[in-house]
């Protein structure tokens, strides 16, 4: 049997693994960090646990082909599903603004707060519906589609296919502006920070969330990654912790070898970088195969910006059933760092539903802070002298802390701060490019990147992740996966196995 090394053992690492073992490849992932899952996974403090990615996962919707491969692969396979009524509320000058899950009371709620808008809010609501007919792909990568693949999935997008292309060149402020009332604005265009906003990222959101395709499995991302792994090991495959790749050896264009820090190497027939491109190309690469789809993207920050999160978690000691999953509040100006934008919306989830997350009573909570340039900048200058970084992260879980008990009092002397993450944070741990935690950010000037994974002028390594094609993110990173080695299966000219 051909041997398969797949360097990262994220979640595009364990699809690729398992989907390696199904079609009769022997294979070994190999991954820097002592856990596998990449950057789905959760961590505990303090006696709570923090759940460290899933805010929404699209694919859960029983019977569609995203849902059959998240099975396949064991993440969701006999998973509770939990539906939360509201996908996020928003609240701006005494008003609260609620993206409910229920299209109809989204648009009644809207209607009811706002009736000079109603022909904006059927409207948006109409083309939100369209896209509850839209199914992600997952059967083909369009570079193995025949014609009439290629047929049966125009055919399959037809409507969402008008809707993403409308709203895929308008921004998320054009959108906002076309409302009257200062709260379904502020809702609207407070969804992505200003300047990197598209309005498909709002309309594919809402789509997916209203038409019951995302909700959140059960036990969060860490457990969701570690059945991918139970999967993995169960078909036969091996796994190497602890274990980071810096080099490989190769001749004539093909790659033999794979060094690792520690000293260990891995040969392999094949071997798949499920890891940061960039790590792929200047680290292990050297810089000795550029691609330029990806060259034009990281020299171009403008059109194709990286974004990161600074991650707090906090505990409370009460419960928060009252309280939406996810809330944005104002807050008074919250400045993060010197080079950075003053802060003035806190974006909060609650892990109410989750009981085992908190010692009884008690709840844990996240608030994600996007970072972008120059902030990303100021991070990686900042992290140069350890105890000024240290001293920065307790500041702002120290004002995070404080604008909490400004917004509900009641939690005053209850709130425990449990962790600040930084975007050098994901970098340290799992080699994140600049700590960003998808691909390129959609922008209206941005190019979609469509990559097959293939490094021009290496004849047995090929990439693979949520960078390959948008929106990124776990439905990507699991797709991309199989597809890796169903191009492989193909190269050898051996049937794919998909289940």
């Amino acid at each position: 049997m051909k041997r398969i090394v797949i360097i990262g053992g994220g979640i595009a690492g364990l699809s690729a693994g398992i989907f390696a073992q199904k079609n009769g490849f022997t294979s070994t992932i190999i991954e820097k960090h002592h856990t596998l899952g990449g950057e789905c996974t959760g961590w505990n403090r303090h006696g709570y646990h923090i759940d460290g990615c899933i805010h929404w996962l699209v694919g859960t919707k029983e019977g569609t082909p995203l849902r059959q491969l998240w099975d396949t692969v064991g993440a969701l396979d006999g998973v509770e599903i939990y539906h939360p009524e509201s996908f996020m509320a928003v609240e701006h000058q005494g008003v609260t603004v609620h993206f409910y899950r229920d299209l109809e009371r989204l648009q009644a709620s809207w209607l009811a707060l706002s009736p000079e808008d109603a022909d904006a809010i059927q409207e948006l609501c109409q083309n939100i519906r369209k896209l509850h007919s839209f199914t992600m792909p997952v059967d083909k990568p369009q570079d193995m589609m025949n014609i009439f693949d290629k047929i049966k999935f125009m055919l399959s997008v037809k409507d969402a296919g008008a809707v993403m292309q409308k709203y895929g060149k308008m921004t998320l402020h054009q959108l906002a502006n076309t409302f009257q009332h200062p709260a379904l604005r502020k809702a609207i265009a407070s969804f992505l920070p200003e300047g990197n906003d598209i309005a498909m990222s709002i309309i594919f959101a809402l789509g997916t969330f209203t038409g019951d395709q995302s909700s959140i499995p059960v036990g969060g991302s860490k457990a969701l990654a570690m059945r991918m792994v139970e999967k993995y090991v169960s078909l036969g495959g091996t796994v190497e912790t602890s274990c980071e790749a810096v080099d490989v050896k190769m001749e004539q264009g093909q790659v033999n070898q794979v060094i690792c820090s520690d000293g260990r190497s891995f040969d392999g027939d094949f071997f798949v970088a499920a890891c940061d491109p960039h790590v792929l190309y200047e680290r292990l690469l050297k810089g000795r195969y550029p691609d330029p789809q990806f060259q034009k993207r990281y020299s171009n920050p403008k059109d194709y910006p990286l974004a990161s999160n600074i991650y707090v978690g906090v505990g409370f000691a009460g419960t928060m059933d009252d309280i939406p999953r996810t809330l944005k509040f104002p807050v008074e100006s919250l400045d993060i760092n010197e080079n950075g934008k003053p802060i003035e919306y806190l974006q909060m989830t609650h892990y109410g539903y989750e009981p085992s997350f908190a010692p009884p009573g008690h709840t844990v909570i996240t608030f994600a802070i996007n970072q972008f340039a120059p902030e990303l900048d100021a991070w990686e200058n900042l992290i140069k002298d350890r105890e000024a970084y240290k001293e920065e992260k307790q500041r702002i879980g120290a004002n995070v802390l404080r604008a909490m008990e400004q917004r509900f009092p009641h939690m005053k002397g209850k709130l425990q701060l449990l962790d600040v993450v930084s975007p050098q944070t994901y970098e340290r741990y799992c080699n994140a490019y600049r700590g960003a935690f998808m691909g390129f950010w959609p922008t209206i000037q941005g190019k979609e990147l469509m990559h097959n994974g293939k490094i021009k002028g290496l004849k047995n390594m090929v990439l693979s992740g949520q960078w390959l094609q948008p929106p990124g993110g776990l439905p990507i990173a699991v797709i991309t996966g199989k597809d890796t080695i169903m191009r492989l299966c193909k190269q050898e000219k051996k049937p794919f196995v998909s289940s």
